[in-house]
């Protein structure tokens, strides 16, 4: 058997188990398995690859993209330079580290992009959030943190008036607000100041149109969620898991 999961928590819902087990299924790959791993502390990971010698690959979701990097023999250049791992090759019993979040947030965003999306707000601090830092860098776009407390090179909420928002014409959301099953949360933000030159996007894809994003469509700013973005990452994946040498 040839086992795949994802570690994280809580784990209330799992695209990745879903998306891999029928991706296995339609393949005819009987022998594979994807499961969850559900864990409150990132300590608990030895004991997963203590108890699951067959396992190849994990996939890392929150709140454990950053804590897991202790446990990484070795790290890919974007894992260094972001500081966030979503995905570990296993060879050996040897973790090696990976970002998928970079290109799957980069493909899913560029045609979105417009020639006024110069400088973006991103809403969160977490891994995520500094896998987008990451692209915003690479694609030449300024960008702000946003978060509850002030941070470096970031802002609060409270602080955001309509100048920033004018400004700031790209505006993604890292965090869970809004996610299943607590849909009436959303960003505290002025949405009264978005206009049809902003676009939103935002990471969740459970429900598909967040309060987040409805809110910014009656704006008429256009709007994205991440379910192309967990597609591209998954296949990325796949593809570290069997196409890299390491």
């Amino acid at each position: 058997m040839e086992r795949y999961g994802l570690i994280g928590y809580p784990l209330t819902h799992s695209f990745s188990q879903k998306y891999f087990s029928e991706k296995f299924l339609k393949e005819g790959l009987a022998n594979h398995l994807y499961e969850n791993f559900p864990i409150n502390s990132i300590a608990l990971l030895k004991d997963i690859l203590a108890n699951n010698k067959d396992l190849r690959g994990l996939n890392v979701t929150i709140p454990y993209k950053k804590e897991v990097l202790t446990y990484l023999d070795e790290s890919s250049t974007a894992v260094k330079l972001i500081g966030a791992c979503n995905c570990i090759k296993i060879v050996e019993g040897k973790l090696y580290g990976f970002n998928t979040d970079v290109i799957g947030f980069e493909k899913s965003l560029r045609p979105f992009l417009r020639p006024e999306h110069t400088a973006a707000l991103i809403l969160g601090t977490g891994g995520a959030a500094m896998a987008v830092a990451y692209t915003m860098q690479e694609l030449g776009i300024h960008y702000q943190y946003v978060s509850r407390q002030k941070v470096k090179n970031g802002i609060t909420y409270a602080d955001i008036d309509q100048r920033i928002i004018e400004q700031h014409t790209l505006i993604i959301n890292t965090t869970p607000l809004g996610m299943y099953p607590l849909v009436n949360d959303c960003p505290p933000l002025p949405y009264e100041w978005l206009t049809s030159k902003h676009h939103c996007f935002d990471l969740i894809y459970n429900p598909a149109d967040t309060l987040f994003l409805q809110k910014s469509a009656a704006q008429k700013a256009t709007i994205q969620n991440g379910d192309e973005m967990l597609i591209i990452q998954a296949e990325e994946s796949w593809r570290i898991w069997n196409e890299v040498n390491k």
